[in-house]
């Protein structure tokens, strides 16, 4: 029986309100790469609508080299991952009040470059007691704040490289103190630079104690997937529907839900990559609104709103809607103030839904002939993106299709989501790290 999606609106509105009352003790943090409410939102306020590459600047710190890695801040520590000119992979952490450099510590070498992905990709996380970096090289590493390093692993060495065509691309998930990581990947691998003593490649959910790195399960995630379709650079994500809160992955043509306790599998929706392409590699995260999943497929097919079930393997009867306008290929939805966005990125197009029925309440062209990457923030009633070219657009989360402001930043590439925390913004281009506010806090 279809569920009647109209009347559970004030339940999606209500885990909201509560949701955003929850992040208000914590709103001047960004802990890792979607944020606060993990949904690349914030409420913070009193952000700046319009600046210059000098106006409204607090600081701009150089980096040593390009990444897609989104800063992560705590207080008055950001943390941010870069490679340098001779392939080593540091790890920054500077100080929120000027962009003095505290302490670096380098946690891998050899970098590469494929496609727009390098080695230092992955977005950091971090508790408040100690902060996690992961790279593409499969080194993961704990420091304490002062830059001590707490443990390290390397899990190319222990379950074999990364296989993956772009390289490695996903962010951990800290969630009630485990640690997430997944490597959903092809197997066998057939690039030349994955070669190792081990032929074969599991993809699996690794969950482990983040104040020790040891291992608390490793569950071995099946698919029917094949070639490049078998690869996904999502960030998995929390889905608190059920007791206890299922962690989702989004890849290799299906989305599966895991018991936080074990790795299980508790249920699986495979109504993504329909067409069953051997390319169809899924790059855009998961967000959730109340018990609605939002998930695109890959290659800009579609995006489904559904409904997460106990058990078993769900159809379309646990589907809310469908869309398949202007799908992103690499942005990841955004959900604030109880409405949800979508970036094509490659068309430039911002649609705005009411998540829970479908309906398009406006969509707009940004006007700016870039490619788009970044996955968009909203906070203080505005929706920030940047650009490849590393343009920032500043629209108004509004009644209609608005655009407050187009920056260039310049200092391409730009892959870097915006992050938000104490009243400023952090815009990371291939050159630097900027940050802007109205004034000093």
């Amino acid at each position: 029986m279809r569920m009647n999606w109209h009347k559970q609106g004030r339940v999606v509105w209500m885990l909201l309100s509560m949701m955003a009352m929850v992040a208000d003790s914590r709103a001047a943090d960004w802990p890792q790469w979607r944020g606060p409410l993990l949904n690349g939102s914030t409420p913070e306020t009193v952000l700046p609508a319009r600046w210059s590459k000098t106006e409204k600047v607090l600081w701009r710190a150089p980096l040593p080299g390009s990444s897609g890695a989104t800063p992560v801040v705590w207080g008055n520590s950001v943390f941010v991952s870069s490679p340098d000119q001779d392939k080593n992979l540091w790890f920054f952490c500077l100080d929120a009040r000027n962009g003095e450099v505290k302490w670096r510590a380098q946690v891998g070498s050899g970098n590469r470059t494929q496609g727009k992905n390098n080695l230092a990709s992955p977005s950091a996380v971090t508790d408040g007691q100690r902060v996690i970096c992961l790279l593409g090289t499969g080194d993961l590493a704990a420091f304490d704040f002062s830059g001590r390093k707490i443990w390290g692993r390397d899990l190319s060495s222990e379950f074999g490289r990364f296989a993956f065509m772009f390289l490695y691309g996903s962010s951990p998930l800290l969630w009630e103190n485990r640690l997430y990581v997944q490597v959903i990947q092809r197997n066998p691998p057939t690039y030349s630079y994955v070669r190792d003593d081990k032929p074969e490649r599991d993809s699996y959910l690794l969950c482990l104690d983040p104040a020790t790195g040891s291992t608390l399960w490793r569950h071995v995630r099946k698919t029917d997937a094949r070639g490049e379709s078998m690869e996904c650079y999502t960030t998995p994500l929390p889905y608190p529907e059920f007791n206890p809160t299922h962690v989702l992955v989004v890849g290799a043509n299906a989305i599966t839900a895991h018991d936080p306790q074990t790795g299980k599998e508790a249920w699986t929706y495979p109504g993504v990559n329909l067409k069953k392409r051997s390319d169809g590699r899924i790059v855009p995260s998961a967000v959730v609104v109340s018990n609605l999943i939002y998930a695109c497929g890959p290659k800009r097919e579609l995006l489904v709103a559904f409904r997460g079930g106990p058990s078993g393997t769900l159809g379309e009867e646990c589907v809310a809607w469908k869309s398949t306008d202007d799908i992103p290929d690499v942005c990841t939805p955004l959900v604030y103030q109880g409405r949800l966005y979508v970036l094509d990125g490659d068309q430039q197009i911002l649609t705005c839904y009411e998540p829970v029925t479908g309906r398009k309440i406006w969509r707009g062209k940004l006007d700016v002939r870039e490619i788009f990457s970044a996955s968009p923030t909203g906070a203080d009633g505005k929706i920030y993106l940047l650009s490849e070219d590393g343009t920032a657009v500043v629209l108004s989360a509004g009644d209609r299709f608005e655009v407050l402001d187009r920056i260039p930043m310049g200092e391409r590439p730009c892959y870097s989501s915006i992050a938000v925390a104490g009243r400023r913004l952090y815009i990371r281009t291939a050159a630097a790290l900027y940050c802007l506010g109205e004034s000093q806090p």
